[in-house]
Protein backbone atom coordinates (compact mmCIF):
# COMPACT_ATOMS: atom_id res chain seq x y z
CA UNK A 1 0.00 0.00 0.00
CA UNK A 2 0.97 3.33 -0.97
CA UNK A 3 1.35 6.66 1.42
CA UNK A 4 0.33 9.56 0.44
CA UNK A 5 3.00 11.77 1.56
CA UNK A 6 4.91 9.52 -0.64
CA UNK A 7 3.27 10.70 -3.65
CA UNK A 8 3.94 14.59 -5.47
CA UNK A 9 0.70 15.64 -7.67
CA UNK A 10 1.71 17.42 -10.08
CA UNK A 11 0.38 20.27 -12.91
CA UNK A 12 2.47 20.85 -15.68
CA UNK A 13 2.36 22.89 -18.15
CA UNK A 14 3.23 25.59 -20.76
CA UNK A 15 2.54 28.72 -22.97
CA UNK A 16 3.11 27.67 -26.35
CA UNK A 17 1.18 25.17 -27.28
CA UNK A 18 1.03 24.37 -30.85
CA UNK A 19 -2.50 23.43 -32.33
CA UNK A 20 -4.05 26.43 -29.61
CA UNK A 21 -1.76 28.62 -28.56
CA UNK A 22 -1.89 30.07 -25.10
CA UNK A 23 -4.82 27.95 -24.23
CA UNK A 24 -4.31 27.48 -20.58
CA UNK A 25 -4.31 31.06 -19.95
CA UNK A 26 -6.64 32.51 -22.48
CA UNK A 27 -9.85 33.61 -20.72
CA UNK A 28 -12.36 30.55 -20.12
CA UNK A 29 -15.48 31.05 -18.07
CA UNK A 30 -14.31 34.04 -16.13
CA UNK A 31 -11.10 32.85 -15.30
CA UNK A 32 -8.35 29.88 -17.12
CA UNK A 33 -7.85 26.71 -17.49
CA UNK A 34 -4.63 26.65 -15.53
CA UNK A 35 -6.42 27.94 -12.22
CA UNK A 36 -9.40 25.88 -12.48
CA UNK A 37 -6.92 22.61 -12.58
CA UNK A 38 -4.93 24.11 -9.57
CA UNK A 39 -8.01 24.73 -7.76
CA UNK A 40 -9.40 21.33 -8.01
CA UNK A 41 -6.13 19.90 -6.51
CA UNK A 42 -5.89 22.91 -3.80
CA UNK A 43 -9.40 21.88 -2.99
CA UNK A 44 -9.34 18.29 -2.43
CA UNK A 45 -9.77 16.66 1.04
CA UNK A 46 -7.78 14.42 -0.02
CA UNK A 47 -4.35 15.91 -1.11
CA UNK A 48 -1.94 17.60 1.15
CA UNK A 49 -1.48 21.17 -0.54
CA UNK A 50 2.47 21.25 0.13
CA UNK A 51 2.51 17.99 -1.90
CA UNK A 52 1.10 19.73 -4.85
CA UNK A 53 3.73 20.82 -7.62
CA UNK A 54 3.18 23.56 -10.86
CA UNK A 55 5.85 22.18 -12.91
CA UNK A 56 6.27 25.09 -15.25
CA UNK A 57 8.96 27.61 -17.41
CA UNK A 58 6.67 30.20 -18.20
CA UNK A 59 6.46 33.53 -15.94
CA UNK A 60 2.92 34.09 -16.68
CA UNK A 61 2.41 31.13 -15.57
CA UNK A 62 4.63 30.73 -12.31
CA UNK A 63 2.97 34.63 -11.22
CA UNK A 64 -0.94 32.18 -11.57
CA UNK A 65 0.70 29.86 -9.47
CA UNK A 66 1.83 31.90 -6.57
CA UNK A 67 -2.00 33.04 -5.78
CA UNK A 68 -2.39 29.24 -4.88
CA UNK A 69 -0.92 27.40 -1.70
CA UNK A 70 1.14 24.85 -3.63
CA UNK A 71 4.54 24.45 -4.83
CA UNK A 72 6.95 25.74 -8.20
CA UNK A 73 8.96 23.11 -10.08
CA UNK A 74 10.81 25.40 -11.94
CA UNK A 75 11.25 23.62 -15.67
CA UNK A 76 14.34 24.02 -17.87
CA UNK A 77 14.01 25.63 -20.87
CA UNK A 78 14.87 21.83 -22.36
CA UNK A 79 11.74 20.42 -20.69
CA UNK A 80 9.59 22.60 -23.06
CA UNK A 81 11.26 21.64 -26.25
CA UNK A 82 10.13 18.75 -28.43
CA UNK A 83 12.26 16.09 -26.62
CA UNK A 84 10.56 12.88 -26.37
CA UNK A 85 12.67 11.35 -23.68
CA UNK A 86 10.76 11.05 -20.32
CA UNK A 87 13.46 11.98 -18.12
CA UNK A 88 13.62 15.06 -20.05
CA UNK A 89 10.11 16.67 -20.26
CA UNK A 90 8.99 15.07 -16.74
CA UNK A 91 12.49 16.24 -15.12
CA UNK A 92 10.71 16.84 -11.60
CA UNK A 93 10.37 12.76 -11.66
CA UNK A 94 13.78 12.62 -10.37
CA UNK A 95 14.68 15.60 -9.10
CA UNK A 96 11.67 15.55 -6.26
CA UNK A 97 11.97 13.30 -3.52
CA UNK A 98 8.79 11.43 -4.06
CA UNK A 99 8.08 7.58 -4.60
CA UNK A 100 5.28 8.50 -6.68
CA UNK A 101 3.35 10.72 -8.87
CA UNK A 102 -0.19 11.60 -9.74
CA UNK A 103 0.02 14.05 -12.87
CA UNK A 104 -3.76 15.44 -13.68
CA UNK A 105 -4.04 17.13 -17.32
CA UNK A 106 -5.00 21.17 -16.57
CA UNK A 107 -7.01 21.36 -20.22
CA UNK A 108 -9.69 19.04 -18.95
CA UNK A 109 -11.79 21.37 -17.03
CA UNK A 110 -15.32 19.21 -16.98
CA UNK A 111 -13.51 16.33 -14.43
CA UNK A 112 -14.58 16.68 -10.93
CA UNK A 113 -12.70 16.89 -8.16
CA UNK A 114 -14.69 13.64 -7.09
CA UNK A 115 -13.06 11.60 -9.54
CA UNK A 116 -10.10 13.24 -9.34
CA UNK A 117 -9.95 12.28 -5.17
CA UNK A 118 -11.39 8.33 -6.44
CA UNK A 119 -8.81 8.12 -8.65
CA UNK A 120 -6.05 8.76 -6.05
CA UNK A 121 -7.88 6.60 -3.45
CA UNK A 122 -7.39 3.42 -5.80
CA UNK A 123 -3.87 4.30 -6.25
CA UNK A 124 -3.52 4.43 -2.83
CA UNK A 125 -4.79 1.03 -2.74
CA UNK A 126 -3.58 -0.51 -6.06
CA UNK A 127 -0.71 -3.20 -6.05
CA UNK A 128 0.60 -1.54 -9.47
CA UNK A 129 3.26 0.99 -10.12
CA UNK A 130 1.14 2.54 -12.25
CA UNK A 131 -1.93 3.83 -13.04
CA UNK A 132 -3.55 5.40 -16.67
CA UNK A 133 -7.19 6.51 -16.87
CA UNK A 134 -9.29 5.42 -19.86
CA UNK A 135 -12.73 5.28 -21.00
CA UNK A 136 -14.59 2.43 -21.97
CA UNK A 137 -16.11 1.46 -24.84
CA UNK A 138 -18.60 -1.25 -27.05
CA UNK A 139 -17.95 -0.18 -30.67
CA UNK A 140 -16.40 -1.47 -33.77
CA UNK A 141 -12.71 -0.73 -34.54
CA UNK A 142 -10.36 -1.63 -37.56
CA UNK A 143 -6.74 -0.92 -37.90
CA UNK A 144 -5.00 1.34 -40.86
CA UNK A 145 -5.20 -2.20 -42.43
CA UNK A 146 -8.88 -2.54 -42.02
CA UNK A 147 -8.24 -5.48 -40.10
CA UNK A 148 -11.27 -5.61 -37.27
CA UNK A 149 -9.72 -5.30 -33.86
CA UNK A 150 -12.82 -5.93 -31.91
CA UNK A 151 -14.50 -9.33 -32.49
CA UNK A 152 -17.36 -9.39 -34.44
CA UNK A 153 -20.67 -10.33 -32.36
CA UNK A 154 -22.50 -11.50 -35.54
CA UNK A 155 -24.52 -8.60 -35.49
CA UNK A 156 -24.41 -4.90 -35.86
CA UNK A 157 -25.63 -3.97 -32.31
CA UNK A 158 -23.03 -2.44 -29.92
CA UNK A 159 -24.71 -3.70 -27.29
CA UNK A 160 -23.38 -7.25 -27.73
CA UNK A 161 -19.57 -5.66 -28.83
CA UNK A 162 -16.40 -6.89 -26.36
CA UNK A 163 -15.87 -3.72 -24.05
CA UNK A 164 -12.19 -2.00 -25.37
CA UNK A 165 -10.42 0.92 -23.40
CA UNK A 166 -9.52 3.97 -25.10
CA UNK A 167 -7.25 6.74 -23.25
CA UNK A 168 -8.78 9.13 -21.65
CA UNK A 169 -6.03 11.51 -20.82
CA UNK A 170 -6.92 13.40 -17.70
CA UNK A 171 -4.74 11.50 -14.98
CA UNK A 172 -2.05 9.51 -14.69
CA UNK A 173 0.16 7.97 -11.91
CA UNK A 174 3.44 6.23 -11.79
CA UNK A 175 6.73 5.90 -10.21
CA UNK A 176 9.53 8.36 -10.01
CA UNK A 177 11.93 6.16 -10.19
CA UNK A 178 11.00 4.74 -13.51
CA UNK A 179 10.75 8.56 -14.82
CA UNK A 180 14.67 8.29 -13.49
CA UNK A 181 15.09 5.55 -16.01
CA UNK A 182 13.31 7.35 -18.80
CA UNK A 183 10.50 4.79 -18.33
CA UNK A 184 6.74 6.60 -17.97
CA UNK A 185 4.07 4.45 -17.09
CA UNK A 186 5.23 1.03 -17.68
CA UNK A 187 5.89 -1.07 -20.50
CA UNK A 188 2.09 -1.49 -21.46
CA UNK A 189 1.56 -4.91 -20.79
CA UNK A 190 -1.59 -5.92 -18.82
CA UNK A 191 -1.51 -4.03 -15.53
CA UNK A 192 1.57 -1.95 -16.20
CA UNK A 193 -0.33 0.31 -16.32
CA UNK A 194 -3.57 -0.72 -14.72
CA UNK A 195 -6.60 0.91 -16.68
CA UNK A 196 -8.60 3.04 -14.39
CA UNK A 197 -12.32 3.87 -16.07
CA UNK A 198 -13.36 7.52 -15.69
CA UNK A 199 -16.69 9.09 -16.89
CA UNK A 200 -16.36 9.88 -20.80
CA UNK A 201 -18.65 13.29 -19.64
CA UNK A 202 -15.84 14.39 -17.90
CA UNK A 203 -12.75 14.11 -19.82
CA UNK A 204 -13.03 16.58 -22.96
CA UNK A 205 -9.45 17.12 -23.33
CA UNK A 206 -8.74 20.24 -25.17
CA UNK A 207 -6.44 20.59 -27.93
CA UNK A 208 -7.99 22.57 -30.67
CA UNK A 209 -10.23 25.84 -30.47
CA UNK A 210 -13.84 23.76 -31.40
CA UNK A 211 -13.36 22.10 -27.86
CA UNK A 212 -12.47 24.93 -25.81
CA UNK A 213 -15.21 26.54 -26.98
CA UNK A 214 -17.56 23.71 -26.48
CA UNK A 215 -15.72 23.03 -22.57
CA UNK A 216 -16.59 26.71 -21.92
CA UNK A 217 -20.43 26.52 -22.80
CA UNK A 218 -20.81 22.92 -21.08
CA UNK A 219 -18.62 24.34 -18.12
CA UNK A 220 -21.00 27.61 -17.40
CA UNK A 221 -23.53 25.60 -17.80
CA UNK A 222 -22.55 23.32 -14.78
CA UNK A 223 -22.31 25.81 -13.06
Amino acid sequence: MKEIKDICFILQSRVNSKRLPRKVIKPFAGTTLFDIAINKLVNSELIPNENIYCSLYDDELKDIAQKYPVNIFHRSEESVSESSEHRVVLEWGWKLSYKWFVILNPCSPLLSIETIDSFVKHYLNSPHKSLFSVHKNNNFYWDSNQQMITPYPGAVDTKLVEDTYSGAHVLYAGSNDDIANNVYLGDFTPNNPELYTVNEEETLDIDVKWQFDRAELIYKNLK
